[in-house]
């Protein structure tokens, strides 16, 4: 891990006195973030006119890139940065991106004309003023790639791991932490998309662009309360040089005892201050990097020929968390349409509370929230108690359980999706409307909360769980970067998103212009099928899911407990059963 700053200083840093700062800083960021995001598929279509599967393509382009450069960002922050400045630099660099793409709605020359009503084909953007949107895009793609993998993890760090006491507000600070955003999210999806629909596309990105300049204010105002850690160094570089060696060594006969490879404590302590891996059964191909030979200098070793078991076995844990890594890549698949052909299915229906107002499209995930929020609330106050009682475990359930039920849940959700999406178009036939795209059909748009209702809750169950399972099976020293991980399984989600719609759209063209996914409407096509396909996928992948949580095996670390700051005594624990 890395080394803690300031420990000189009297008063001790971090804990529930730094969570203003951070909860501020994530609630105005995911506010920015959400309303930048929630309704742009409105903006491409409407406001650069953009074709639907391109416009739904470039989201999930721009939610695919934003999730893969966390690795970048991770990197950066356990190798060289720290935490603290790779969220404050990419935070400006966020800032940066949404600035451009607000000034861009305001100024006219650079959007396409509006639509004229007698015209059936409306101008698209040109190439320049595509150029802004990916710029912008970009450079938000960038600082989201600073922001995301840091700020769990920066927020987790507040808590001392060698304390007993605080490691068990780590895990609550998990699920508040997501409860906060979640809430961030719900002001976005209402206020914000109302504001974007209804006052206009200036104001309603520079809404979120102000939010994120009062993100990056409320976070620097905490710097001198903040536990702020060290980077011990690349993490992916002792990777590689685990690897090199073993490969090096892989004819050499394993030794007859574990306890002959080689320990160097105190040239591991920068990054293991919680406890030291101890050597597991798996993957002993690997052990060969740890295995002496004549020549190698045991007190300042050629690390590309020796390594530690600790550092081994660091790059066992990253291995074996690769499975349970990649059954979370489907759901994101499925959580995606909601931003997407889900919004356009709530634009074709009858959005009216009463004859005036209407709620807008993009606000129908305000009910993917509160289903979240309010299993997050239910969970960590009713559910984890009672759970205790009969596991023992002081988060309830392990996050392997927690994944699985989100995952069963999600399934529900694409498939309710399928049945509705069939009431819709049966509304839309009997009224003659199936070959009228833009002409509001007469149902209610409620019909549309289960589907948003069921992924709120399979996300309070499966997001949440991921992100545990990261932060609690990621090698000390690799924080950051299994944060990244968790992002980049979002990542993939996306562009296998974008795959499946290409493929899907490519594939299902028929004569007369048959699609199930057509350009010009959804009334014609058969989303239907794309959601019981994408209903299919997620059982394949439960059942996958649930032969790799069977094999998996925790971690096991050495801990020195700690109480009133002093150590009391060695145990071993497996890192999921704390």
């Amino acid at each position: 891990m890395m080394g803690e700053k300031g420990s000189h200083v009297g008063r001790k840093k971090g804990g529930l006195i730094t969570m203003p700062f951070i909860f501020a800083n994530e609630a105005c960021e995911k506010l920015a973030v959400v309303g930048f995001g929630t309704n742009m598929i409105s903006y491409l279509t409407g406001e650069l006119h953009m074709p639907l599967t391109t416009a739904a393509n470039t989201l999930t382009n721009f939610g695919g890139t934003s999730s893969l450069t966390p690795l970048l960002g991770a990197f950066i922050s356990d190798a060289y940065a720290g935490r603290f400045w790779t969220i404050t630099v990419a935070s400006i660099i966020y800032q940066i991106g949404m600035t451009s793409l607000t000034i861009s709605a305001v100024l006219p020359s650079l959007r396409p004309p509006q639509c004229k009503p007698d015209h059936q084909v409306c101008q698209q953007a040109n190439s320049g003023q595509l150029a802004i949107l990916y710029i912008s895009l970009l450079l938000a793609a960038l600082g989201a790639g600073g922001i995301r993998p840091c700020v769990v993890a920066f927020g987790a760090d507040q808590f001392d791991e060698t304390d007993p006491e605080q490691k068990t507000k780590t895990w609550n600070y998990f699920n508040w932490y997501y409860f906060c955003m979640g809430a961030s999210i719900l002001v976005a999806v209402t206020v914000v998309v109302y504001i974007q629909d209804n006052i206009g596309w200036g104001w309603g990105l520079g809404i979120p662009t102000i939010a994120m300049f009062l993100s990056i204010v409320a976070f620097v105002m905490g710097y001198k309360l903040y536990r702020n850690l060290d980077p011990a160094g690349s993490p992916f570089t002792r990777l590689v040089q685990v690897s090199v060696a073993a490969f090096k060594k892989r004819n050499l006969r394993m030794v007859s005892d574990p306890k002959l490879l080689y320990e160097n404590e105190e040239m591991d302590a920068s990054f293991s201050v919680a406890g030291k891996l101890l050597h597991t059964k798996h993957m002993k191909f690997l052990d060969k990097a740890a295995i002496v030979t004549e020549g190698d200098d045991l007190k300042s070793p050629n690390l590309w020929r020796l390594n530690t078991v600790h550092r081994v076995e660091e790059l066992k844990s990253v291995i074996r968390m690769g499975p349970i890594w990649a059954a979370g890549i489907i759901l994101i698949t499925a959580y995606a349409q909601q931003n997407t052909f889900s919004l356009q299915q709530a634009k074709t229906m009858d959005r009216h509370l009463t004859r005036s107002f209407q709620i807008p499209a993009g606000s129908m995930s305000v009910f993917t929230m509160t289903s979240m929020l309010a299993t997050i609330a239910l969970y960590d106050r009713i559910f984890i108690p009672i759970a205790r009682k009969f596991t023992g475990l002081d988060r309830g359930i392990s996050f392997l359980h927690r994944m699985g039920i989100g995952f069963v849940i999600s399934i529900l959700a694409t498939l309710v999706a399928g049945f509705i999406e069939v009431k819709r178009k049966h509304v839309a036939s009997a009224h003659g409307l199936i070959n009228m795209p833009h002409t509001t059909i007469p149902i209610s748009v409620f019909w549309l909360v289960p589907q948003y209702s069921l992924h709120g809750i399979a996300e309070a169950f499966m997001s949440i769980g991921h992100l545990e399972f990261f932060y609690d099976q990621a090698p000390e020293s690799m924080k950051s970067s299994a944060m990244a991980l968790f992002w980049t399984s979002i990542s993939l989600g996306n562009y296998v998103s974008t795959l499946l719609v290409t493929l899907v759209h490519k594939f299902s063209a028929g004569p007369g212009g048959s699609n199930w996914l057509p350009d010009d409407g959804l009334n014609k096509g058969r989303l239907e099928y794309f959601n019981w396909l994408i209903t299919l996928l997620q059982i394949v992948n439960l059942v996958y899911y649930l032969f790799c949580a069977k094999l998996y095996t925790y971690k096991p670390i050495e801990i020195h407990s700690k109480a009133d700051g002093k150590p009391t005594g060695d145990g071993v624990e497996l890192g999921g059963h704390v």
